[in-house]
């Protein structure tokens, strides 16, 4: 599509087996504050993580996005129709949605057209929420530390510039709505190394340094890490805190 920057079909497989999910917490909040329960629409629904969250709420989901190989590895659900379409043209009714969610994606979109896409398809009182997520906590300082220097020497100079939104928490990106006070959420997972090896795998900017230099960095990674992780097969807890911003049509 005209536009779209793809950074992820490439690893949509990997994307659907090691992206964290997130908790349920914040679909029931986002639920319990909709004017209805009738329909969802999950923008950039990726593999589907937050399509079927929702689909424990609502009747009916649609879940967009413009890669045609995450659609294709997303979870089916029967209450969840997936499509391919870009964040700025869904095309969904006038005053149809009760929610609008976007997970780690709203930082891609031309936003001025999305947010009047917003506008135009929710429903009076309707709901839309934005998250991100970041850097990610890591049981052991010193595993931590390791990472920062994957995440700005290894992979630094592959990030595309739009991941400068997301480490600030979206904080600079327009949000034309009534904003709601959202509660402090985190997304939070018991991982062994191969788990958040594949995770990082999934990282645009692994996905960018594997194309320019024809040569996978997380086999290394994987390497450095493993005497800090510990034994093999040893689990470590994982934390990604959610930046949210919620608000009303």
């Amino acid at each position: 599509m005209a536009g779209f920057a793809d950074h992820f079909s490439g690893v949509a497989r990997d994307y659907a087996s090691f992206r964290p999910g997130y908790p349920a917490a914040l679909f029931d909040w986002l639920a319990a504050r909709a004017p209805a329960r009738d329909l969802a629409w999950d923008c950039a629904t990726g593999n589907g993580q937050a399509a079927l969250a929702l689909s424990r709420h609502f009747v009916h989901v649609v879940a967009t996005d413009a890669s045609e190989a995450q659609i294709a590895a997303a979870e089916r659900h029967p209450r969840i129709e997936y499509v391919v379409a870009p964040a700025e043209d869904p095309g969904l009714e006038d005053a149809s949605v009760d929610l609008l969610t976007v997970a780690q994606a709203a930082h891609w979109f031309d936003l001025e057209r999305f947010h009047r896409e917003a506008h135009r398809i929710l429903r009076v009182g309707g709901l839309i929420a934005e998250w991100c997520y970041g850097i990610a906590e890591i049981d052991g300082a010193s595993i931590d530390a390791s990472m920062l220097r994957y995440y700005d020497g290894t992979v630094g100079p592959y990030w595309p510039p739009e991941r400068g939104q997301i480490e600030v928490g979206y904080r600079d990106l327009p949000f034309p709505f009534r904003r709601i006070d959202p509660p402090g959420l985190a997304m939070e997972v018991e991982w062994t190394l191969a788990q958040w090896v594949g995770y990082v795998r999934t990282w645009s900017a692994t996905s960018r340094f594997i194309e320019a230099r024809g040569v996978d960095p997380t086999p290394e990674l994987e390497r450095q890490l493993l005497p800090l992780w510990g034994e093999s097969g040893a689990v470590r807890r994982v934390r990604w805190p959610l930046a949210l911003r919620v608000g009303r049509a």
